[in-house]
């Protein structure tokens, strides 16, 4: 069976889960082959072999920490040459899709973005895409070269197939352009305790008829009692009432999580296409004509101020 290689989304050893999804996709297509790159392969080996990894390619330097993307681009055309892979899958964030993009014209191969499913083709691994807001599905393959694709956090349920997971060493080679763009400085972001809002199995998201940001710990109360992340519409980003980071939309980030739960946002088409693609979706909104309510499952019409809170207070009884 033909190797896939992965790209390894990790910190200092911990894989995130969106590799894991990764690997469960890859062994549909061939046999997953990991490309760990910095500190910590030999702590993620057991996690990846666990999840199916029947090798992982590992290099480490301090290229990969000191500049921006081209470094790991170099390993893992050094990963592709080494392997002849039938395909390279990569998490569609922002390093992933901007990694991927180089990756491909390197190898003069086909891109397929933003994908959030994956299956066996006779001409090769078929993709699919969820295109137009979500307002329609398509199926693609790469038709040039090896296809290089990136895959949506929360796209597939980790499954653990144990595989061998040696770690081999990757020899890299770094060209020119590698050390064209240095990081001069980091400043550690905040931690909530949260999941990371792209990654997060639940997320919930106020609007608009949060009506301030005094009022945003009614949506951290519920996103916390699921254990969720919080996300924001961008009307009530641009009223400042959250941060952008947290901005979920065309313009703001894209989630795809299990359970979606939005109060007080009406649903433009702007926002729709940050996560129409979640599994579940629950709207809380007083006006019962807002388009919202167009998409979803399960839908609230009152007043999230009285809603929320039973809700809140709700899951924490039922919880503890």
């Amino acid at each position: 069976m033909a190797e896939v290689l992965v790209y390894v989304d990790h910190v200092d050893g911990a894989v995130r889960k969106p590799t894991l999804e990764l690997l469960t996709l890859a062994r549909r297509i061939g046999e997953p082959v990991a490309v760990h790159l910095g500190a910590g392969a030999d702590a993620a080996a057991k996690t990846l072999g666990e999840y199916g990894a029947v090798k992982v390619l590992a290099a480490d330097a301090p290229e990969f920490a000191d500049y921006l993307v081209a470094p790991k681009v170099d390993a893992l055309q050094a990963a592709y040459e080494a392997v002849s892979p039938a395909a390279v899958l990569l998490p569609s964030n922002a390093e992933g899709k901007e990694i991927a993009a180089r990756l491909a014209v390197r190898v003069g191969s086909g891109i397929i973005t933003d994908a959030v499913d994956l299956e066996a083709g006779d001409e090769g691994p078929v993709a699919t895409q969820s295109v137009f807001a979500a307002s329609y599905t398509t199926k693609s393959r790469v038709t040039k070269g090896t296809p290089v694709i990136t895959v949506k956090p929360n796209s597939a349920a980790p499954e653990a197939a144990p595989a061998a997971g040696a770690v081999e060493q990757l020899a890299v080679t770094f060209g020119a352009q590698a050390t064209g763009t240095k990081v001069v400085s980091r400043t550690p972001r905040e931690s909530t305790g949260r999941p990371e809002l792209t990654e997060a199995a639940i997320v919930v998201s106020g609007g608009r008829g949060v009506n301030g940001a005094e009022n945003f710990p009614l949506i951290e109360a519920l996103a916390d009692s699921l254990g969720g992340a919080v996300g924001a519409s961008r009307a009530a980003v641009d009223a400042g009432w959250y941060p952008h980071t947290n901005q979920v939309g065309q313009t703001g980030k894209s989630v795809s999580p299990q359970l979606y739960i939005a109060a007080g946002i009406s649903g433009a088409i702007q926002h729709r296409a940050g996560m129409q693609t979640s599994k579940t979706i629950v709207a809380i909104n007083k006006d019962e004509e807002a388009p919202i309510f167009e998409l979803v499952d399960y839908g609230v019409v009152g007043d999230l101020f009285e809603v929320v809170p039973q809700l809140t207070d709700e899951i924490k009884s039922r919880k503890g």
